[in-house]
């Protein structure tokens, strides 16, 4: 045999089409390499779920969502519909929102104007179907709102907790944090099961139908970003958002992380996030990076911005900026 036909590679050995790792091969594959104990029980959620009777074998054998068809997605969606009737009482209009072309989002956030009343965190709530049983509910939320000493830039020595009564604070200024939607996001790389990625426009975000509850990305994100529902979300149906995306603000099962997605069934379809147009100050700018006449690249072209942890390498779509 020549040696070109011994270094000859095969078409399937180099061929690049996208194929996830599914969820019995994970689980073959963290009991053979011994991940650990959180990781091989990430891995066996899916099949205890299943034997509880919590998830159909359907919901088990289901495809990724990058390789479903338009026709087992929308079975999919009715079933999740019916489902969230059941138990919320409330049937939501349950769509997939797909990107816009030619568009990147970004979103810039005033720090001279931010006054720490949370008013964007709990709209965020709301609008994201999240839990709402009791005052701690607020953590859920994903954005975080941090209260720190004017001139300083710790964020270790920030305050979470501090009374939204009060605000604002003459020795105090507000950073309001929430996911970056990072163009090198480390969230997505450690994610096992690719039930994460990141969609042509920008926005990062998760299947929870493929989502096996392993929290890697949560450990990956520097901001703190993604949220992990240890119980089932506690939501009235007077409370429900009925207007869901599939890959944004339906009511997620336990066991699965969640994060912003920038309310993607909102801005896909020319509206601002929820965050933004409850905001009493006008801190908030939003818009598409690749359009020169947006506000949002006026900002970063005429303003003094600031990333967080830019020395991480994240390469974030959020920014910070000054009046002055």
């Amino acid at each position: 045999m020549s040696n070109d036909s011994q270094n000859e590679v095969s078409p399937k050995t180099i061929e690049q089409v996208y194929r996830p790792m599914g969820r019995r091969t994970f689980l073959k594959g963290a009991a053979a390499s011994m991940l650990g104990v959180a990781g091989l029980m990430a891995a066996l959620k899916p099949l205890l779920e299943l034997e509880r009777g919590e998830v159909s074998l359907d919901d088990l054998l289901q495809k990724h969502y990058r390789e479903l068809k338009p026709e087992d997605l929308k079975r999919i969606m009715e079933s999740l519909a019916a489902k969230a009737e059941k138990e919320y009482g409330a049937r939501p209009n349950l769509r997939d929102v797909k990107p816009l072309e030619g568009v990147e989002f970004g979103y810039a956030l005033n720090l001279t104007r931010c006054i720490g009343c949370r008013k964007c965190a709990h709209a965020c709530l709301r609008e994201n179907n999240q839990s709402r049983d009791d005052a701690n509910d607020i953590e859920m939320s994903y954005i975080r709102v941090l209260e720190l000493n004017k001139g300083a830039i710790n964020l270790e020595t920030s305050n979470v907790y501090y009374d939204p009564a009060t605000v604002p604070q003459q020795d105090k200024y507000y950073m309001p944090v929430q996911c970056h939607q990072c163009r090198q996001s480390p969230c997505t790389k450690v994610c096992p099961v690719q039930a994460t990625w990141q969609e042509k426009d920008g926005l990062v975000v998760v299947d929870d139908n493929w989502c096996i509850g392993c929290r890697y990305c949560m450990a990956a994100c520097p901001y703190a970003a993604r949220r992990f529902n240890y119980k089932k979300p506690t939501i009235s149906k007077d409370a429900i958002n009925p207007d869901q995306s599939y890959l944004s603000n339906r009511i997620r099962p336990k066991g699965v992380v969640e994060k912003c997605t920038f309310c993607l069934h909102r801005t896909r379809e020319g509206k601002y996030p929820a965050c933004l147009e409850v905001c009493p100050t006008g801190a908030r700018v939003f818009g598409n990076l690749l359009d020169p006449n947006s506000e949002i690249a006026y900002i970063l072209n005429h303003k003094r911005v600031y990333v967080l942890k830019e020395d991480v390498g994240t390469q974030p779509r959020f920014y910070y900026f000054f009046d002055k």
